[in-house]
This record gives C-alpha cells, structure tokens and sequence, in this order.
C-alpha cells in the first residue's frame, strides 16, 4: 500500500486538483447564476447548466497546473487527451454538487472569518500592520475581478470547505492497521542473485539470412523513414515592412525635439523633511496646534542646521523616512505632492524651507543634492529615433499589406513570388520539413510552428501544390507556404540496415537464450537448493531497496516465504533474467518512529480523501447530474478554403 501512496503521488495530487482544490482557482461557485443559451451547455447539475465557456475556462485552468507542475516538462499534448478533458468537466459537476449541497444546508461564513482570510494573504498587510486595500484591489483587477466578485467566490469556496472538512474528519485508521501495513514495508528479507545476461550468450546466436530478413520485415516501422516536404515560404512582419521604410534626419529631428524628455533625465533632488500629521478633517484647533509644533521645530532647526536628521529622527512623524533621518532619497516632479513638491525644487542646496502645508500636513523641508538634468544628443539616439519612426509607421501599415498578403496568396494560388514581388518579400525555402516540429531545430524556426505545418500538410497543399494560406504565427506576423517536393513515409532499404538488424538480432536471441537458461537453473534449484553462483547476499525491504532491479525487487518481494530458501525468477526485461534465493526473513531491529507517523497519515489522508470521493459521488446521484455534451473530444475545424 504505501508503494502505491509513495509511487501514484502525481495521481493523489490530480485527484486533489480536480476534486478538493478551492473552487475559485478555476471558474468561482458563484459564477454558474449567469448562463449562455442551450446550445453552449454540456452538462446539468441539480437542474442548473454548465456552459461551454465555463468548461472551457476550467480546462484552460487545468492546464495551467500541470504546467506548473511539471515546470520545462509540461507537454501540452501528454495531457490534452480524453481522460483531461473529462476530469475538468467532472471537476465542475463535483463543485457545482457541493454548492447545491453547502446551499441545501444553510452553511454560511461570518465576515469576520472571510476578512481573516483575505488579511493571511501575503503581501496585503503592511509593516504597520494595516491592510493595503489598493494592492488588495489592483490584483483582483489584474485577474479580472473586483472585491465584490472575489469576496462572493471565496465566502462560497469557505463554505464549501466546511462541507470537506466535516466528511473527511470522519476517515480513521486503526492503530493495528498502520502497524501491521509498517511492519510489512519494514520486514528485510535476505537475497542472492544469479544474473543470465544476454551478452554472455551472443556468441551462441546463429544468424542466418532468413533471421534478418524475418525481423527486418517483422520490425519495419524501425526503420522507417517520416514523410518530408522542400517548401517555399514568404513572411509579413513588421519588422519586414519596417526594413522596407526609410526616414529622413528631418523626420527624426522633430521626433527627437518633441520627445527630448523620453531621451534623457531631468532634474532630480534629494531632500530630508520632518513631518507633522494633519488628519484630514482635522478642527481648525488640531491644525494650529499641528502648525505651532512645526514652526517650533523650524525654529531648531535653523538654530543648528547640522542637527537636521536628529531632529527628525525624534519628531518627525513620517514612519518611513524618520529612522533615516527624513532622508526621501533622489525624485523629480511628478513624484510628490504639488505643495512639496514646488517647495523643494524653489530651494537652493542646504537651504531649509518655511513650513510648508501639504494634504499630509506641515513639512520642514532641507534640500541635501541636486542631480541636474541630462540628455543625449540628437546624433546618440538617432538610429533609436529612426527605428521607432519605421516601427511606428510599419504598425500603421501591416493591416492593409496583411489583406494584401492573404488576399494575393490565396488567388494567385500557383506561385508565391507575386505575392513577394508586390509586398518586396523574400521567398525562403527549406529542406526536409517534417509534419511534426523537430527538436534539434530551435522552437521559435517557422518550420517548428505547429499551426505552418498544418497548413502545409494538408491535403491540398500535398496533392496540388497550391499555396497555404495565410497563417498567424505571431502577433503582426503572417507566413504563407508551399510545397515544392514531398516523400511519404519511406522505409530504408535491407542492404543500408542490415547491420543494425544484425546487432538487435543478436540481442533478442541472447535474450532468448539467457531466460531459457535461467528458467532451467530455476527448476533446477527448486528440486535441489545451492547456493553455488549466487553473488553477495543483500538484505532488501519496501522501505529501501538500492540494490536490485525494479522487475527483480517486485519479484523477491512479492515471493512465498512460508519455507526458506525461497527460490523465484524474473524476466529483467532486455537486461536478462535472473534467480534469487530468498535465506532469511526479519523485521527491521529498529523501528523508524517519525516514519510510522508519516505513514500513518498517509493512510489517513488516503482514507480521507477516498470518504470525500464517495461523498461527492452520492452528491452527484442526488443532485441528478446529466451530461449534455460529451467532452471527450476535440472539435476539428474544417478548412473553409475550396
């Protein structure tokens, strides 16, 4: 069992993905009360509809997951399979069956749980301790929600976890259970092996011609050679209409003097402040009391000048610069409040100001450096200027040369070079192009990009030799291609393989004769125990095994040991064959507390989640879910070009 929870944890946590995961990662309870026409629903949940595009967002979501799950792994098509599709259908059906339930029992969250829950998410509380309720809000924004919406998804997903949490409470594991399944992963067995490997039989191997031959026709799909295409293909970007432009150094100039600022940095200023707190609001008493105590200060500070950061670092009643001083740091204008701001930059190096009044209160402001402004010349940035004009202007003119494009290559059909000719594009060509993308050849080549090969592997493309049509690979970037030469699939010919058939002749029949040679040994050793040709004895067990072959460990550990020794044999799988004599069996001197306790609530936890499972299957029979739509599929759109 626990190889099973250790080696199906993938599984586990799909499971724990598609069934338990809060609800808001992938479409929000809440968001099945707004629904398409009939026609977009694909299934029903307690006479409530889920639609294609809430399916659709689901799946996306899905694969969103694995590929941060599997990180540089992540192949979308491993996963882009019948069994994915339905799981994220099934993954709404069980959220929408435990809204019906949660809504059935009248479970509700107090708003003070829900606002513990949004302040425990990290990064929205502040040094202060105070809750920043703009980030809070700028990153539901960013994820296309508002407070409202989000609140709603989460009181709903809090409620929901209460449902979980009920159920899964009640899984138990007896005590004598986990004992008994601990001892079993600790009990060690001692082992010998005797290993047939098939290259100590390969020159035993009679090779003849007919050997080849039959293997050779047997095994054919290993040698055969993909179907490849020389095509010819033009592309339209804009940085190939960008190349096409040219631009005058009257042109750029006047760009260069109407964005001089872009091309350089203005004036920037270090200043210290001390600040007094008005509240907004404040009584005129509060803000003459406030004022007083500034001019106050003022009044030391001009006293001993040299005493500014110490007086700040005592009075000032800004918390973030008033440790350092009321040191701000370098800004320029427009990075602080209007009457700051004039003040500051009015002041000469050194000079302290007046008090002066803000939306925050009263500042005593010391001006400590000043970083005068800078720019590059017109000759620095000139090549920068001239690229944004043609960037600009090649944006301006790629959706008129894109109709162009599609336009010309779909009724000139026969050749790419009028489309070239009348767009000043080039014809590229490439050479053995296969259906699918290469590995060797980097992912962003055109000839990798799954969506081209389509369209040049479609049957009119291969039996015409007509033009592909215009196909999007990237944003402003459209290619279109066409075949000049196809070969089907191939198969080498006998004569050009042939010693590579020898070499896999060869290793089968070794591995043929290895296995009947440790069969014989095998019945020969249960007639008569010896432990002659045996190597070292091991001592292997469920917990740790670093000393036998998978095939070979499964076998020793899966053998009856009720008499000793206990002699059983495994096919290795192209590595040979191999006997082990099984001498002694114990359990583990020392028990691994911390590892039982894991174990134990592993078990648990496997329990648990199988209670949640069973559960939410009864919710789906009460809640008669009926599926609309099969998803299992995926649709294919047709080419609409005849």
């Amino acid at each position: 069992m626990f190889e099973f929870v250790r080696t199906h944890k993938r599984l586990m946590q799909f499971l724990l993905l598609l069934i338990i995961v809060p609800s808001f990662a992938l479409v929000g309870l809440g968001s099945y009360k707004s629904f398409g026409d009939a026609e977009n629903v694909v299934a029903k949940v307690g006479g409530q509809p889920i639609t294609k595009p809430e399916y659709d967002a689901a799946l996306s979501e899905q694969m969103a997951r694995f590929k941060q799950m599997f990180g540089a792994q992540f192949d979308q098509k491993m996963f882009d399979t019948p069994e994915a599709r339905q799981g994220a259908l099934d993954s709404l059906i069980a959220q929408r069956a435990l809204s019906v339930e949660v809504a059935r029992q009248h479970l509700s969250v107090a708003d003070k749980a829900l606002q513990q829950s949004i302040t425990s998410i990290d990064g929205l509380v502040g040094p202060d301790g105070k809750f920043d309720g703009e980030r809070y809000r700028s990153l539901l924004a960013m994820q296309g929600m508002t407070p409202a919406m989000y609140e709603q998804r989460l009181r709903q997903d809090m409620a929901a976890q209460q449902l979980n949490s009920a159920i899964q409470s009640t899984a138990f594991a007896p005590k004598t259970v986990t004992t008994r399944l601990s001892e079993i992963s600790e009990q060690e067995r001692t082992v010998q092996e005797l290993l047939f490997k098939p290259a100590d039989y390969a020159a035993q191997v009679k090779v003849t011609p007919e050997l080849l031959k039959t293997y050779y026709d047997k095994n054919g799909r290993q040698f055969e050679v993909p179907e490849q295409a020389n095509i010819e293909y033009v592309v339209l970007s804009s940085e190939a209409l960008a190349a096409q432009i040219a631009v005058t150094d009257q042109e750029a100039s006047g760009l260069y003097e109407q964005n001089k600022n872009r091309y350089g940095v203005e004036e920037q200023r270090r200043a210290s402040h001390i600040l007094i707190n008005l509240k907004k609001g404040g009584s005129a008493a509060d803000k003459a009391l406030a004022k007083d105590k500034a001019e106050k200060l003022l009044a030391q500070v001009r006293k001993n000048p040299a005493d500014f950061a110490r007086i700040a670092k005592a009075n000032s009643e800004d918390q973030g610069s008033a440790p350092n001083g009321g040191d701000l740091d370098f800004f320029g204008k427009g990075a602080m409040t209007p009457p700051f701001e004039d003040a500051v930059f009015k002041l000469k190096l050194n000079e302290i100001s007046n008090v002066v009044e803000s939306d925050f209160g009263f500042h005593i402001i010391e001006v400590t450096e000043i970083k005068p402004a800078s720019f590059r010349t017109f000759e620095q940035v000139k090549p920068e200027i001239i690229a944004d004009i043609k960037k600009q202007k090649a944006a301006k003119q790629y959706s008129e040369a894109a109709e162009v494009f599609s336009n010309t290559v779909y009724e000139q059909s026969d050749s790419l070079k009028p489309v070239a000719d009348k767009l000043k594009l080039k014809v590229e060509t490439a050479s053995a192009v296969s259906r699918t993308p290469n590995p060797s050849t980097p992912q962003s080549a055109l000839t990798n990009n799954q969506k081209f090969l389509n369209a040049l592997f479609a049957d009119e493309s291969l039996k015409s030799k007509h033009n592909t049509e215009a196909v999007e690979v990237a944003p402003s970037t459209l290619v279109a291609g066409r075949v000049v030469q196809y070969k089907p699939v191939g198969k080498r010919p006998f004569a050009e393989v042939e010693a590579i058939v020898r070499e896999k002749v060869i290793a089968e029949e070794s591995a043929v004769l290895a296995k009947k040679a440790g069969e014989t040994k095998l019945a020969a050793l249960k007639l008569a125990d010896e432990a002659t040709g045996f190597g070292a004895a091991k001592v292997v067990s469920r917990a740790k095994n670093d000393a036998l072959n998978g095939a070979g460990f499964d076998s020793v550990m899966k053998a009856d040991v009720s008499k000793l020794p206990a002699i059983v044999g495994t096919d290795l799988a192209g590595q040979g064959y191999a006997v082990y004599r099984i001498s002694k069996v114990a359990q583990a001197e020392k028990i691994d507390a911390p590892r039982r306790l894991g174990e134990q609530k592993q078990i648990a936890n496997a329990l648990a989640q199988q209670e949640m499972l069973a559960y939410i299957d009864a919710l789906k029979k009460k809640a008669k879910v009926k599926i609309i739509k099969p998803v299992t599929s995926t649709p294919v759109v047709a080419d609409e070009r005849q």
